[in-house]
């Protein structure tokens, strides 16, 4: 592994973090390359993996919000996004990204399991990241995340994430900008965050997007499950991107998971902030989840106790 730790000067350790719940931009090397993340907050450590075509800073406020629940997070930019250079290593697959973020963790002295959440993208790298590197999560919040393999269903028909061509995805995401003053907030993010993205590095926007198009993870997923190990899934119903069916999918192969269902797109995190932390704090409550879930004894997986039915929240 071709890695240099950070400095004093340059990265918080592992112990210590910026008191402020704005996100502190720093840089290190990871694989030999360059790596952009953010950093806040004292406690517990969440580590939040954003979706694709955005990078950290597309979060920030959503990521405030969170830190003021009482953690501390890290949300590097994934490779190819943000200032984070590509992956050295091919193919490009999540897997290779789940071990990027692995070695990511490993350069900032991160050695305990923490509490990973995903949105989008991100969530089918934390899921890989927690089956291949088991020692490295306590636990899961999936955000509007991929990973499950059914795209769309009626009656008896279903039609899998293979069979999706690459045309729906566009035909769907203005439908995520809407209504206009969710549009408002949303669209000045990816004019900012996801169009320096592609002309940094055309190649790497592109070939991150076919890899989440076709991405099943149930196989993981029902591993995960048979670990016991805690997972809450979070959806908007009013996404398109990921699809009601692979929300209800991913919950199956879970076996009953904690699965809360927000007023939303699929960016609702962007677009509503304060939502956000709403829900974090109130129904996920992410702070005492990653308490718990740092007890000494977390390596011992127990299997998780019956979670509430899925319930709606504004």
């Amino acid at each position: 592994m071709d890695t240099v730790k950070p400095s004093e000067a340059n990265a918080p350790s592992a112990t210590q973090a910026p008191p402020s719940s704005r996100l502190e931009w720093l840089e290190i090397s990871v694989q030999g390359r360059p790596c952009v993340y953010g950093v806040a907050g004292n406690g517990p450590t969440v580590l939040f993996l954003h979706g694709w075509g955005l990078d950290h800073r597309a979060y920030k406020r959503a990521l405030r919000r969170l830190v003021d629940s009482g953690v501390r997070v890290l949300a590097p930019a994934l490779p190819g996004f943000g200032g984070t250079d590509r992956l050295s290593t091919t193919p490009y697959t999540i897997e290779t990204i789940a071990t990027w973020v692995a070695e990511f963790l490993d350069v900032l002295g991160t050695n305990a399991p923490v509490l990973v959440m995903g949105h989008s993208f991100g969530g089918g790298v934390a899921i890989v990241l927690a089956h291949e590197h088991p020692e490295k999560v306590s636990g899961l919040v999936l955000v509007n995340s991929i990973g499950a393999s059914t795209w769309s269903g009626s009656g008896s028909k279903i039609k899998s994430m293979a069979q999706r061509p690459l045309w729906d995805w566009g035909l769907h995401f203005p439908g995520d900008l809407w209504p206009i003053g969710q549009a408002r907030r949303v669209l000045p993010v990816i004019t900012q965050e996801a169009i320096p993205n592609l002309l940094r590095d055309p190649l790497s926007f592109w070939r991150i997007a076919g890899v989440a198009r076709r991405a099943d993870l149930t196989a993981e997923l029902q591993d995960l499950n048979d670990r016991g190990l805690p997972v809450v899934v979070l959806w908007g119903n009013r996404d398109k991107i990921v699809t009601r069916e692979a929300f209800e999918e991913m919950c199956r192969v879970l076996g009953d998971p904690k699965a809360v269902t927000v007023q939303g797109t699929h960016a609702w995190l962007i677009a509503d902030p304060d939502a956000f932390g709403e829900v974090m704090t109130n129904v996920v409550d992410v702070a005492a989840l990653a308490r718990s879930l740092a007890a000494p004894a977390r390596h011992e997986r127990r299997r998780r106790p019956a979670h509430d039915a899925t319930s709606d929240t504004a």
